[in-house]
């Protein structure tokens, strides 16, 4: 496993595992997935992941319980990263909230206690007030924030009075925008980014065409997953079978790798099973030539799906199996 180079109390793995999953029954896991959770947190500590990733929203609490539990005297080991979902974040409302996360996780401290996404009414001054009253007290070790631009997490940071030391934004080979202005700031400030859906939730591992859509209710309402962008990411997906296949490596491998070239960025995968995690670690030994880096991507900038307000109409016949 490989680290961020960067002044923590804890080093901070390049792959994480991210906890979405546990105990969200719309991933559509079946009802034996909470014990393989537990395997797969077990399998991640031993090949040498560090960071854990969770939140409060996430099955309203039961995924910072199973995380918490299956990783059990682990967790002073680890970071232990969770967010706050920002209804009402005003300092004492983060205060408490932090407490509640903290006692579903069982742990005395949040190493990495992050905003989910900005509030557009409440301004970030309120809640790194809270932020910063919970570091002061022990309970909070970094602050970070999630979906946030470049311009609000500096003012966040202003506000705190501290480094916000990341950004949780989703990031992959298709939804490339942190490369123009947060990567560089990372980079240059000493900073993390935090890929999540570094696999455009599975549209990178070529197990999916148009003639094989995803089941699952997460995936089907993601517009990636229309069998016309599946079409027009055919040769994207060819691009990396062809680089996997140059490191006896998988696309979802060379799909990670690409992400991690990048010194200040980490990825935070979540994985159905044991051999899922395993492959993904392995990612993050990967070493990408100059050559294959450009040339995929290219790839990642020649597809062009249809997302926003013109995929709508195109999931609602998806939907229907028009």
């Amino acid at each position: 496993m490989r680290f961020v180079q960067l002044d923590t109390p804890k080093p901070i793995s390049k792959i994480g595992l991210g906890t979405w999953q546990f105990g969200s029954k719309e991933w559509g896991y079946g009802a034996d997935y909470e014990r393989r959770a537990v395997d797969i947190v077990r399998r991640a500590l031993d090949l040498g992941v560090t960071l854990f990733d969770t939140a409060e929203l996430y099955g309203f609490g039961r995924s910072e319980r199973i995380l918490g539990a299956a990783l059990g005297d682990d967790r002073a080991k680890v970071v232990v990263a969770s967010k706050i979902f920002p209804v009402l974040p005003i300092a004492p409302v983060v205060q408490q909230r932090a407490v509640a996360s903290a006692a579903r996780l069982g742990v005395t401290s949040i190493d990495l206690y992050q905003v989910h996404q900005p509030n557009p009414v409440v301004p970030d001054t309120t809640t790194m007030r809270g932020m910063r009253a919970l570091q002061d007290v022990g309970l909070v070790g970094e602050v970070g924030v999630s979906n946030y631009n470049l311009r609000r997490w500096r003012s966040a940071e202003d506000a705190l009075g501290r480094r916000v030391l990341s950004n949780q934004v989703r990031y992959s080979m298709v939804d490339r925008g942190p490369e123009e202005d947060l990567i560089p700031y990372a980079e240059r400030e000493g900073r993390i980014v935090m890929a999540y859906s570094p696999l455009a939730q599975g549209f990178l591992s070529g197990r999916y065409d148009a003639k094989h859509r995803p089941s699952g209710a997460v995936r089907r309402a993601n517009p990636y997953f229309l069998p016309e962008n599946l079409e027009r990411g055919a040769r994207l997906i060819e691009t990396l079978r062809g680089v996997a296949d140059a490191h006896d490596s998988t696309p979802s491998q060379i799909a990670l790798a690409y992400l991690l070239r990048h010194p200040n960025v980490v990825a935070i995968p979540g994985a159905s099973s044991v051999e899922q995690m395993e492959r993904n670690a392995v990612a993050a030994e990967i070493d990408l030539t100059d050559d294959e880096y450009a040339a995929l991507a290219t790839a990642a900038r020649q597809f062009t799906p249809v997302t926003g307000l013109a995929a709508v109409p195109r999931l609602i016949r998806a939907r229907a199996g028009k």
